[in-house]
């Protein structure tokens, strides 16, 4: 009696896996409604990636969701996640504030039949289908070191101003700029004397970048690969007469420090914003209908933006981003 009852319990589990594998595994037929879950709810980045998503939205079909957080914590997005779930979204697309901790409540969201895209900060592979990156992260983290080297001569101290310590982007980059450091000649002379974190807020980036002011009366540049970061660094720098003294390089919507660009105090390597949120949406419409499942080499289109291939884990790249100079910044329009 009791090996049969556990026959039929493993039969009942057997049928429940099958039944949830059928449900994940369903492919839409028509638009669905997409999820946007960014870092942050106040960061004008993710508003404008979201206009990008409904541009595409509006040429396509389907309607976009997005709803965020007011303090970039992986807790924080973990209920969001779970409030998209309970909206019956066909897609979650998330830019993750930590890869590892929001990946469970992905994962029970990839159960309930709602497929997962990241973009922005990707989330751990097994989480999601694929990862919509705003260009090569080894490319951004190239391209911020040369533009501190250009800036203070390859030589002399300087500092990293992060968002958070467990963004998961941020840290891929400066892991490859510490590479960098230590394998190229170029940089020789250069010394990485403390890594920062503004915490995603305006009034904390501010306060970190004139700690590192005084904590190193030496340092010549600070590297602030964050969107709010970088602008706030500008702000306080020139408040205090520091501005022109101390160096930034980094990643922040180009038309929030034209002036510090113009003045050859700040090298911004950006993107086009719109663009990343346009992309997300068609890449996420694409995993719902099953026309691309995450592998290398597959493909899509997508719309204006034309055909896009499939790399590595996933991965779908927008682009090469540039490193706005006093003579190309009219270029950038957010």
């Amino acid at each position: 009696m009791k090996n049969s009852n556990i026959r039929v319990c493993l039969a009942l589990f057997a049928a429940l896996a099958l039944t949830t594998s059928a449900i994940a595994q369903q492919c839409a037929t028509v638009p669905v409604k997409v999820g946007f879950l960014p870092k942050l709810d106040t960061d004008p980045y993710f508003q404008v990636a979201g206009d990008g998503a409904r541009e595409a939205a509006a040429e396509i079909g389907g309607e976009v969701v997005q709803t965020a957080p007011s303090q970039a914590t992986a807790e924080a997005q973990i209920e969001f996640i779970n409030n998209l779930v309970a909206q019956q979204v066909g897609v979650i697309a998330i830019s993750g504030n930590d890869a590892n901790a929001v990946a469970p409540a992905l994962k029970r969201a990839m159960q309930q039949g709602v497929r997962v895209v990241s973009y922005d900060s990707d989330v751990a592979a097994d989480a999601r289908a694929v990862f919509v990156n705003q260009a090569s992260g080894e490319s951004l983290a190239q391209m911020m070191l040369q533009a501190m080297g250009d800036l203070i001569d390859n030589e002399g101290d300087f500092a990293i101003l992060s968002s958070t310590a467990t963004a998961t982007n941020q840290n891929a980059w400066i892991d490859q700029m510490k590479a960098e450091l230590a394998s190229n000649p170029a940089y020789a002379k250069m010394k990485l004397v403390q890594i920062a974190y503004g915490e995603e807020s305006e009034q904390v980036n501010q306060q970190q970048t004139l700690a590192l002011a005084e904590a190193y009366p030496d340092l010549k540049g600070i590297i602030v690969p964050a969107g709010i970061g970088l602008p706030a660094a500008a702000r306080a720098l020139d408040e205090a007469g520091l501005s022109g003294k101390i160096k930034l390089s980094g990643l922040a919507p180009a038309s929030m420090i034209k002036k510090y660009i113009e003045a050859g105090t700040v090298q911004d390597i950006w993107w086009n914003v719109t663009d990343l949120g346009y992309l997300t949406y068609y890449a996420a419409q694409a995993v719902a209908q099953c026309k691309i499942t995450g592998k290398a080499g597959e493909t899509f289109t997508a719309g204006r933006l034309g055909e896009y291939t499939l790399g590595e884990n996933g991965e779908i790249i927008l682009g090469p981003a540039k490193i706005v100079t006093p003579a190309n910044v009219t270029e950038f329009k957010f």
